[in-house]
């Protein structure tokens, strides 16, 4: 296991505002936190996220998709000489708006985790409040998983569930799955900095000393 004197180097890729992002930070400054998060890079120059980081004294880095046109694999270089210029073990994708190519997630095999806003498999893709709710689902929630080529399809590190309620709107269902997020993101970070989650032939496996309740969260709720 990974003990407080060796922090994982993390890079968080953000398009955006960067709420998880910010809650990894949070989580990174206890002294007992198997990571450090050591860069915010974005797509974007105009993300939000990169003035939090910059203000907690992380550095930040923007590869701009617009100046690489379609060649994704330019692109996807640039990000990679970045990640590798500061030493980066774990990247975390928060709300980072690109598909990536397989030769990147190939490279990150293992190191390369995502939040998606759905208790996968259910719910691939955008727009999955909305989905939830048209489809009349009593349980929604959130996933971290290992990337992989295929969209939102890694192996599962860790879920959290959150009721339905029967007044709920799109927007009221998203803040409380936002909420899930912050909880489970850190914690996932952790266990693959750790070790304790590790990506095996497709499959995450956690060591016997992880709980279940640990790597599902279940509200009182729905319990």
């Amino acid at each position: 296991m990974v003990t407080s004197k060796f922090r994982r180097r993390v890079a968080v890729l953000v398009s955006g505002r960067g709420s998880n992002m910010a809650a990894l930070i949070a989580a990174a400054r206890n002294a007992d936190y198997p990571a450090e998060i050591a860069l915010v890079l974005s797509n974007r120059s105009d993300a939000a996220g990169l003035n939090t980081a910059a203000s907690a004294g992380i550095a930040t880095r923007v590869v701009d998709q617009s100046g690489f046109g379609k060649d994704r694999e330019a692109f996807e270089r640039a990000v990679d000489n970045e990640l590798q210029a500061h030493r980066i073990e774990l990247v975390c994708l928060a709300g980072f708006m690109r598909v990536l190519a397989p030769g990147f997630v190939q490279r990150w095999e293992g190191r390369l985790i995502n939040i998606h806003p759905s208790l996968l498999p259910a719910f691939k893709g955008l727009d999955t409040h909305a989905r939830a709710l048209d489809a009349g689902v009593k349980i929604h929630g959130a996933s971290v998983h290992f990337v992989t080529a295929e969209l939102d399809s890694g192996a599962i590190i860790a879920q959290a569930a959150v009721p339905v309620l029967a007044a709920d709107t799109e927007e009221t269902l998203a803040a409380r799955v936002l909420s899930a997020e912050h909880r489970i993101y850190p914690l996932a970070l952790r266990l693959v900095a750790e070790n304790r989650a590790q990506l095996v032939e497709g499959r995450c496996i956690t060591d016997g000393a992880v709980a279940a309740d640990a790597v599902l969260t279940v509200p009182s709720e729905i319990g």
